[in-house]
C-alpha cells in the first residue's frame, strides 16, 4: 500500500465525476459504485428538478460504464446544512444487485447492468442535516436505518423490496448499523441512538437489549465490533464506551465494560490489534485508545489537519485519514504516535467521503473527482 502520493506520484488515475456527492465509493469485483446528485444544491436551481444518480465505473481506469438516475420524491427539503448535499448514503452491493438509500425517496435496487428492479419507501420525514446512514446486508435482508425518515430500522427483502420487519424508537441516529456476533456466535444488529446503544435480532427486528451511553447528543459515528464487544464514540461533547454483546434488557450495569470522555461527533473509529483509532472532526486530534480499558494511549494534534469528516481505514499496518481539504494523513497503526506522511492531491473540492481500499489501491472521492492511488 502506498504511503505517499501527489498529483505526480502514485496517482494511477483521476476521473471527473458527473456531479457532487458525499457517499463513499464501494468496490465489487472490477467495478466501483458511488452516488451523486444533480438539478439542485446549495440553493441553486429548482428543488423540483433534484435527481440522484448511481454511477458505475471501471476499476481499471475509472471509465464510466453506466449512470442511472432517480428523481427525488417531492416535496424535498430545500436546504441541507454545511454542504452535506443529497447523496450522502453509501450504497451496498452483492453479486446480483446494487442497493441505494436516498432518504425520503426510498431504497432502490439495481441489477449489475443498471436496471432498476424495485423501489421501496421507508419514511417521509427530512432533517436539516440530511440523511446519511448506509444500508447493510444480512442473509436475504437489506436493513436500513431510517431514523431521519421514520425513526425506524426497516428490513426489506433483497429480491423484492417488500418490508420484512420494522423497529421503532430510532431517534437522532445518523450512523450505519453494524452486524456482529455475540459470544455465543449469534448475530446481533446494533445501532447508536441518543443516550443509548440498542441491540436487535436482525432476523426479526426484536429488541434484545439497550445500554446507556452517557452521551446526550445525536449519534453520527458508526460503531465497530471485535470478538463480541461493540465500541462507540460520539456526541458533540465527546464520549466513548464498550459494551459486551449477548445481553437482555437494560445491560448498562452488566455488559457495559467502560466509558470515556474522548470521542468524535462525525468520524467513526477503527479497531486494530487491541486498540481503537479515530480523529476528532474539528480539532485535528488523532486518538488511540486501549480497547480493553478505554484508556487513551495517545492524543496527538496534527498540524494543519483542520476538519475531518471521513472515517479512517487500516491497511498494510497503516492508518489512512483524509481531511475535508483533501490532505491524506498516514499514521503507523501502532499504539505509539507516528505520522508517516502528509499527502495532497489538490486544494480544490471537498473531501467528506471515507476512502475504499481494494487490491493494494486506495479509492478516494471528492465532490468533483474520484482518485485511484497505488504504488507505481
Amino acid at each position: 500500500m502506498p504511503t505517499t502520493w501527489s498529483p505526480d506520484q502514485n496517482l494511477i488515475w483521476k476521473v471527473e465525476l458527473p456531479a457532487p456527492g458525499t457517499s463513499s465509493p464501494i468496490v465489487l469485483g472490477e467495478r466501483i459504485y458511488l452516488t451523486c446528485y444533480t438539478g439542485y444544491g446549495d440553493g441553486k436551481g429548482d428543488v423540483g428538478s433534484l435527481k440522484r444518480h448511481l454511477v458505475c465505473l471501471n476499476r481499471a481506469d475509472g471509465g464510466t460504464l453506466w449512470t442511472k438516475e432517480v428523481p427525488a420524491k417531492q416535496p424535498e427539503q430545500d436546504k441541507i446544512r454545511e454542504g452535506h448535499g443529497y447523496a450522502t448514503n453509501t450504497p451496498v452491493a452483492d453479486p446480483e444487485r446494487v442497493y441505494c438509500f436516498f432518504g425520503k425517496s426510498g431504497v432502490v435496487a439495481f441489477d449489475r447492468d443498471g436496471k432498476a428492479l424495485w423501489q421501496s419507501e421507508v419514511g417521509e420525514k427530512t432533517s436539516g442535516w440530511g440523511s446519511s446512514a448506509s444500508p447493510v446486508l444480512h442473509k436475504d435482508l437489506l436493513i436500513v436505518n431510517a431514523s431521519v425518515e421514520s425513526e425506524s430500522l426497516v428490513a426489506l427483502d433483497r429480491e423484492t423490496g417488500k418490508e420484512a420487519w420494522r423497529a421503532g424508537g430510532i431517534k437522532d441516529a445518523w450512523n450505519t448499523p453494524i452486524l456482529a456476533a455475540n459470544p455465543d456466535g449469534k448475530m446481533e444488529l446494533v445501532v447508536a441512538v441518543v443516550q443509548k446503544l440498542l441491540g436487535f435480532d436482525p432476523d426479526s427486528g426484536k429488541l434484545l437489549w439497550s445500554c446507556k451511553t452517557d452521551i446526550n447528543w445525536y449519534m453520527a459515528p458508526s460503531l465497530v465490533a471485535h470478538k463480541g464487544v461493540v465500541y462507540s464514540v460520539g456526541g458533540r461533547s465527546g464520549g466513548s464506551l464498550a459494551v459486551r454483546l449477548g445481553g437482555t434488557g437494560d445491560v448498562t450495569a452488566t455488559h457495559r465494560l467502560w466509558t470515556g470522555k474522548k470521542g468524535s461527533n462525525v468520524t467513526s473509529p477503527v479497531h486494530h490489534d487491541g486498540h481503537l483509532y479515530w480523529m476528532h472532526e474539528n480539532l485535528g486530534i488523532a486518538y488511540c485508545a486501549e480497547a480493553k480499558t478505554g484508556n487513551i494511549v495517545y492524543e496527538a494534534r496534527i498540524e494543519g489537519a483542520g476538519q475531518v469528516y471521513a472515517s479512517p481505514v487500516v491497511a498494510d499496518g497503516k492508518l489512512y485519514y483524509v481531511t475535508r481539504s483533501g490532505r491524506g494523513l498516514v499514521l503507523s497503526a501502532r499504539p505509539e504516535y507516528r505520522l508517516l506522511a502528509t499527502n495532497e492531491l489538490e486544494r480544490r473540492g471537498a473531501f467528506n467521503s471515507s476512502p475504499a481500499v481494494a487490491g493494494g489501491r486506495i479509492y478516494l472521492r471528492s465532490d468533483r473527482f474520484l482518485y485511484c492511488i497505488g504504488k507505481k
